[in-house]
């Protein structure tokens, strides 16, 4: 009995949808932040290195633009990924984040690939360095310390907002800050005489880089694979659900990450004999309990099972009747002159069949002494029967 719901009030989907909408606007205003800074640092580095000969200090100014680029696609994808779900989409468009997170984790370990290959180059040219102009160390430092803001800024709101996608801009600044450093420390030892600095701070730095972006790409990788939620997280889950009243038994609890949301579903397993409106109120009520207790969680698909059918590993002797089948032969069963059921109650459980009848009135003796007859040859000719019962209602 698999169950999705939501929230029964309305006021609990609008005020998810807000803090989607607040989320989605976060995000922006963090790009739009970083969008401005690198133009602003293009511009100035390439009007600097220009005048100062500082080629060093152009090439980072390419590097500032690819910042900017990468920033036009978290903004797109910021925006993409806060549209609610659709007929192609049911589950949203949060892996919009999670890919872009993917493509920017791969241009940060290219990036770091890029200054352990320019540290090699520059060890083997240092008497090829042109003389520079001191401004261009002043805008190294400029660039620097704006860099550096920059990523604290947007570090600081990833986690505000929980979006690995601004996390991985945000080290993508700090890579960019940690080539002005290069700058900056080449430009100074050459001023000062001291040329080799600048290749062995690039060596550090662009391994640091390297693994910063091997660490984001792969984070995402395990997210479009549908990776689960460490055990920690999942033995919380399990002790939600497992707290619920009426579950007395959970299985096959499988999670998933979509951005910063979680996607979960459980078989629990509930007393055979209840309702089914009384299962599907328990349903109701672990998802509530889950979505109220673990907020990232987004959506819960609760499966109601009345056994551990993850335990029935044995192949059925064979097919089981459906209900047409066993309502005829249960009318059979009770003969010509009883009165018609009022209910017909089934359990498959265990591979069998146990059945309730529910008549309207009671039998005179004579009639149940030969439908026990009846009945105890049924299940003894009828081996997926497990038990029959019959009851009558009392006149109140």
């Amino acid at each position: 009995m698999p169950s999705r719901r939501t929230p029964p009030s309305p006021h609990g989907s609008t005020h998810a949808f807000d803090d989607k909408a607040a989320r989605s606007r976060g995000i922006q205003r963090a790009t739009l932040t970083a969008i401005v800074t690198n133009s602003v640092l293009t511009v100035g580095q390439v009007v600097i290195g220009l005048f100062a000969n500082a080629f060093s200090l152009v090439a980072d100014a390419t590097h500032t633009l690819s910042d900017l680029i990468t920033d036009l696609m978290v903004l797109v994808a910021g925006r993409r990924g806060a549209d609610p779900a659709d007929t192609d989409h049911p589950y949203g468009h949060g892996r919009i984040e999670t890919a872009t997170t993917l493509v920017l984790g791969a241009v940060l370990a290219g990036v770091g690939v890029g200054f352990l290959w320019s540290s090699g180059m520059r060890l083997q040219n240092m008497d090829a360095l042109p003389g520079l102009h001191p401004a261009a160390l002043a805008m190294a430092l400029l660039t620097l310390a704006a860099k550096e803001g920059l990523f604290r800024f947007t570090l600081a709101a990833s986690r505000r907002l929980r979006a690995p996608m601004l996390e991985a801009n945000a080290w993508h600044a700090r890579s960019d800050a940690a080539s002005s450093l290069v700058v900056a420390a080449g430009i100074g030892g050459s001023l000062a005489g001291y040329p080799f600095l600048e290749p062995l701070a690039a060596a550090v730095v662009g391994f640091l880089i390297l693994h910063m972006g091997l660490k984001l790409a792969w984070k995402s990788v395990g997210e479009l694979i549908d990776t689960g939620l460490p055990e920690e997280e999942l033995r919380r889950l399990r002790r939600t659900i497992e707290t619920t009243p009426g579950v007395i038994g959970l299985h096959e609890m499988r999670t998933r990450r979509m951005a910063d949301r979680v996607l979960c579903d459980a078989h629990v397993q509930v007393d055979p004999r209840l309702t089914v409106s009384e299962g599907h109120r328990v349903s109701d009520n672990v998802y509530l309990r889950v979505r109220s207790t673990h907020p990232e969680v987004q959506d819960v698909l609760v499966h109601i099972d009345p056994e551990d059918d993850g335990e029935l590993q044995a192949v059925p002797p064979g097919p089981l009747p459906e209900r047409a089948q066993i309502v005829a032969e249960m009318r059979q069963l009770l003969g010509p002159g009883a009165p018609e059921p009022k209910r017909i109650q089934l359990h498959y459980l265990g591979q069998r069949i146990e059945v309730e009848l529910i008549l309207p009135a009671s039998l005179d003796e004579a009639a149940l002494a030969a439908l026990r007859g009846r009945r105890r040859a049924w299940l003894e000719a009828h081996p997926h029967y497990r038990n029959i019962r019959v009851f009558h209602e009392l006149a109140l």
